[in-house]
């Protein structure tokens, strides 16, 4: 799978962060790229399409991220979901790790950070 083939859904309440987060995508040559700005809106989204990587945010205003996780995880195990954060805690990190998520990132994260996830991730899935 190549770059221009991955599907993206962000998930985060916030628009500058989903606005950073497709912008550095469109930047790697990622044009397949969903957003949502809830929890329930997320799910979806997720129902109606196939997406191979998740960019989803901990604390959304309807619904947790750990839970969101479990339905994504449940619903398609391949699919990678990396929790986006601006409370970097320990807990979160265990508890994103042992519920199925594929990496963990937090606010303020640089292009750079993006794109080692992207590549990891997509390097999974060939494998």
């Amino acid at each position: 799978m190549t770059q221009q083939q991955c599907s993206i859904l962000i998930i985060d309440d916030a628009y500058t962060v989903r606005e950073y987060l497709r912008q550095t995508l469109l930047h790697l040559g990622i044009s397949n790229v969903h957003e949502a700005d809830s929890g329930s809106k997320g799910l979806s989204a997720f129902k109606q399409h196939h997406h191979d990587l998740v960019f989803l945010d901990i604390e959304l205003p309807d619904m947790n991220g750990q839970q969101i996780l479990q339905q994504i995880k449940t619903r398609a195990d391949k699919t990678h979901v990396v929790m986006v954060t601006a409370h970097n805690s320990v807990d979160n990190v265990q508890q994103s790790i042992a519920a199925g998520a594929s990496g963990f990132i937090a606010k303020p994260f640089s292009p750079q950070k993006i794109k080692n996830i992207v590549d990891r991730c997509l390097a999974a899935k060939l494998n």
